[in-house]
């Protein structure tokens, strides 16, 4: 007898759901920017009445944001974050959140669960950015929200909080 293994289904929305479970949602987050598909895949945390900031995800860490593997962010173009052109590909998207200030990393080492294999020097860049109050968002959420020409932004939101950081595609 041959065993398949079950393929988890891909939610694209974790705060549409009537939720039920107490595991991470197998998620992603799909725009367009420019003429360039954005993708990125997750796993969504639920609040679930925990302390989040400074309790589940400590301060000053490097944090996977999301849970279990790396959270990946996939563009098929050259993109500009930060002033800085990286090549098109998959890479990870760690963060190390503050109470007034959050670091966004993008890191070329994508297979990777949580942060325990990270290593600094596979970073692309790092960004500050300022985490701003949100409505309560009970599952972690990302989003890939288009702008003008070639320009959008990649946000996060959970808990009460949410980040963003602008990026622009190439091509």
């Amino acid at each position: 007898m041959e065993l398949q293994a079950q393929k988890e289904a891909v939610c694209y929305n974790p705060n549409l759901l009537k939720d039920t479970t107490k595991r991470s949602i197998k998620s992603a987050a799909f725009g367009m920017i420019g003429q360039d598909s954005v993708k990125i895949n997750y796993h969504s945390p639920g609040v679930r009445g925990r302390i989040i900031w400074g309790g589940l995800v400590p301060y000053d860490e490097v944090w996977v944001t999301g849970a279990h593997d790396a959270t990946t962010l996939e563009i098929g173009h050259p993109f500009v974050v930060g002033g800085k052109e990286i090549p098109a590909g998959k890479y990870a998207l760690f963060t190390i959140p503050g109470k007034k200030e959050w670091t966004v990393i993008i890191n070329t080492k994508w297979q990777q669960h949580l942060a325990t294999e990270y290593d600094q020097q596979e970073d692309v860049i790092r960004i500050k950015v300022k985490p701003v109050k949100h409505a309560l968002t009970e599952r972690l959420q990302y989003f890939v929200e288009p702008g003008k020409n070639r320009t959008g932004r990649i946000a996060v939101a959970w808990e009460k909080l949410r980040i963003e950081f602008p990026i622009t595609v190439r091509g």
